[in-house]
């Protein structure tokens, strides 16, 4: 992207009014059919409904409730934890143009809404001042992240395989226009040790590469901006209307009423007009690992002498 273009410029012309309970709630649903072999029309007729009805539950258009989903589930054959689960989301409705997920199933509901919305935005903003975005993360960066984080051990596995497959967002065909906004700090803060951090850098320049992938850098000497506020995502589809995401230690929030999302829109815009061009990233990006690598030799010439 163009470093003068405005972020605001980079979006979809979605009118969809799905909410982002209804729309992962939905996806769920339609997951399970699939996974069950029954068709749309089929699934229809056992629930007595149309088609089209069904399907606008699918793709989060038409809200539902406990009851309905209870129903859908049921017909499907579903039962146990997943059972509980999804009724669970349904409960309070979904309605809501925001939904704050807290305790571990919900944020487990979060995430897997996570990957529905990825699955189809064309445009994905992700601020991130402090460390380097999930979708750009390689494997021993995100599992450090999550192994001093609150992740419970016996999910880590799990959930980093669940952030590798997460990168089909910028490596499948047609894929979302990824801008990642990254402050300079996350360059050099050495989550996991030093040679995770270089592996880490080196990737960032390996992706770069990518027509559709722009990774802008926030230097340090441009002062306060918006991104130092919160780490956010702001994800545009061509299918649904703009939603942002934002995380915190313990507990996750979608937010898709339109004075919000304009809000954070403006503040990726403001922090776009800061940030280095493309071009000047990778070259501080580089300049970083050349540095890192720079101080590995000097470290292991000094460890080979003493030995």
């Amino acid at each position: 992207m163009n470093p003068q273009v405005r972020i605001n410029n980079v979006r979809c012309m979605a009118g969809n009014r799905a909410t982002p309970k209804a729309r992962a709630l939905g996806a769920a649903i339609r997951e399970l059919r699939e996974e069950a072999g029954v068709g749309l029309r089929q699934f229809a007729g056992r629930l007595g409904k149309d088609p089209g009805t069904v399907s606008r539950i699918e793709t989060g258009k038409r809200g539902t409730d406990v009851a309905e989903i209870a129903r859908m589930l049921t017909t499907l054959g579903v039962g146990g934890a997943r059972y509980e689960e999804l009724v669970e989301m349904a409960r309070g409705g979904t309605a809501g143009p925001l939904w704050l997920a807290a305790t571990l199933p919900e944020q487990r509901q979060h995430l897997a809404a996570v990957l529905e919305f990825e699955r189809s935005a064309t445009v994905i903003i992700d601020m991130a001042p402090l460390l380097i975005p999930g979708l750009l993360q390689t494997t021993d960066y995100a599992r450090a992240i999550m192994s001093a984080g609150s992740v419970p051990a016996s999910e880590i596995e799990m959930r980093i395989a669940i952030r590798v497959g997460r990168r089909d967002a910028i490596f499948r065909p047609h894929p979302a226009h990824f801008v990642a906004l990254i402050g300079e700090a996350a360059l050099r803060q050495e989550i996991g040790g030093r040679d995770v951090l270089l592996a880490q850098c080196r990737y960032l320049l390996e992706l770069s590469a990518k027509s559709n992938v722009d990774i802008r850098v926030v230097p340090f000497d441009v002062g306060w901006h918006p991104g130092l506020e919160t780490p956010f995502v702001l994800m545009d589809s061509d299918v649904a209307q703009p939603v942002v995401q934002v995380e915190t230690r313990i507990s996750g929030l979608f937010l898709s009423d339109d004075e919000y999302v304009s809000g954070y829109r403006n503040a990726a815009d403001k922090v776009a007009q800061v940030a280095l061009g493309p071009k000047e990233s990778v070259s501080l990006i580089a300049a970083r690992v050349d540095r890192m690598e720079r101080e590995h030799d000097r470290c292991r010439s000094v460890e080979e002498v003493q030995s």
